[in-house]
């Protein structure tokens, strides 16, 4: 339901009680603009949206010839936001969650005005390991939607796989990272792979499938103490949208099922096409 562009949004003042008697009456032998698809219209403080058809043709104003109403003043609500840009979906969205089961008219950046509805919100599961916080995939995902490469009414919601809390599952008095995050906390002996160090007493590594395989190359035998922390292999098995990192996959991303892939060090415009292949597919 929501309009491509504000532009395809007309804001019209009415001397009528917002009834679907009185609006469905006064639309009658009307005309609207040829972009316009829908009209926000005003009584006061009582606010309706309604969709409009028109005849086909060159005209600038063309006949309406049907009309659909999507919400009345009971279920409609006006706000202003100066610092939202209607033109962002995703920003929209949000402001709609925040009024459940309603229709949101938003006055926003430039005085434009558009509208969204609970109903439209995409959710996208961020599933990402932390810290360093915040969650760099999350930043990426805000990051493609505040820059128009996502245009859907995204709405992220972040799943944290908190290394301090999989480090506590560690039984060992050393720990091994595969490198450093500013933010780990442990009162174990910490060691990182990445800088090959001397491992003297028994230790549980903390990492990926890729770490196993670097341990035994690099020492020559299995890491018996293992705690995985690939957001790949942890994510919940619920079906919900969502995207992980994962450093198996090199470049671009990979869609399996409900969840899309992208590199451990993705780019924005990487994790915007994962998005955009995950939420349209047949696109």
């Amino acid at each position: 339901m929501l309009p491509d562009h504000c532009k395809d949004v007309s804001v019209r003042e009415v001397d009528f009680e917002l009834t679907m008697e009185n609006i469905e009456r006064h639309a009658a032998g009307k005309k609207a603009y040829t972009r316009t698809d829908f009209i926000i219209l005003r009584h006061g403080n009582e606010y309706a949206v309604v969709r409009v058809a028109k005849e086909g043709g060159p005209e600038l104003f063309r006949p309406i010839v049907s009309l659909g109403i999507l919400s009345l003043p009971s279920s409609t609500v006006y706000v202003e936001e100066p610092e939202v840009d209607v033109l962002v979906r995703s920003h929209m969205a949000r402001i709609a969650l925040e009024h459940p089961g309603k229709t949101v008219v938003v006055r926003g950046m430039f005085n434009h005005v558009s509208f969204a509805s609970s109903d439209d919100v995409i959710e996208l599961r961020v599933t990402d390991v932390v810290p360093p916080r915040p969650s760099k995939l999350l930043m990426l995902l805000e990051t493609a939607i505040s820059a128009g490469l996502i245009d859907l009414p995204v709405v992220p919601v972040l799943e944290e796989i908190d290394l301090n809390e999989l480090e506590k599952k560690a039984t060992t008095p050393t720990v091994i990272f595969p490198c450093r995050a500013s933010g780990t906390l442990s009162k174990k002996k910490v060691l990182y792979l990445d800088e090959l160090p001397e491992i003297e007493d028994k230790a549980t590594l903390i990492g990926c499938d890729l770490s196993r395989r670097i341990y035994k190359s690099v020492y020559k035998r299995q890491m018996p103490n293992f705690i995985n922390m690939c957001a790949r292999d942890l994510r919940p098995d619920d079906g919900r949208k969502r995207i992980v990192k994962c450093c198996k996959v090199r470049e671009g991303f990979e869609i399996e099922g409900s969840t899309a892939v992208v590199p451990w060090g993705a780019t924005v415009q990487e994790v915007a096409d994962a998005v955009n292949a995950l939420l349209r597919p047949s696109v």
